[in-house]
């Protein structure tokens, strides 16, 4: 397999565990979005860090059962790069949209950067950060 077939190849699947995360919070399913974190992942969200997966699954459940139920994030992928053969940085542009919403404030979109690292399961979040659009 050529470099560059590997890299879409490795691009896509990175993507994919992005979206897969979304997928579940559209779910209001905390298991499955931290599950998707190695275990000892960092997660910066306004200025909050959770230290590990255990971390991230109670934060989001949490957060599910109150301001977030119902809640969808909308993704904008910008880019992923491959630092090192089996770690890649993804970025792009996310918002939350509330229950009920049908468009998001433009004073809620961030920019995410995404760290994933390629363990025997396949691709998982090692760090993920994010902070307002400027």
């Amino acid at each position: 397999m050529t470099n560059a077939v590997r890299t879409t190849t490795d691009r896509d699947a990175v993507l994919d565990v992005i979206a897969e995360l979304y997928r579940a919070w559209a779910d209001n399913d905390a298991d499955a979005l931290a599950d998707l974190y190695l275990e000892d992942a960092t997660s910066i969200v306004r200025g909050a860090l959770n230290d590990s997966r255990e971390q991230v699954r109670a934060n989001m459940a949490q957060n599910f059962a109150g301001p977030l139920k119902g809640s969808r994030v909308v993704d904008e992928p910008a880019f992923v790069r491959f630092p090192a053969p089996d770690t890649a940085v993804a970025v792009g542009r996310a918002a939350i949209r509330f229950a009920g919403e049908e468009q998001v404030p433009a004073d809620r979109w961030v920019i995410a950067t995404w760290v994933l690292v390629r363990r025997d399961a396949g691709w998982r979040i090692a760090a993920y950060h994010n902070g307002p659009v400027a």
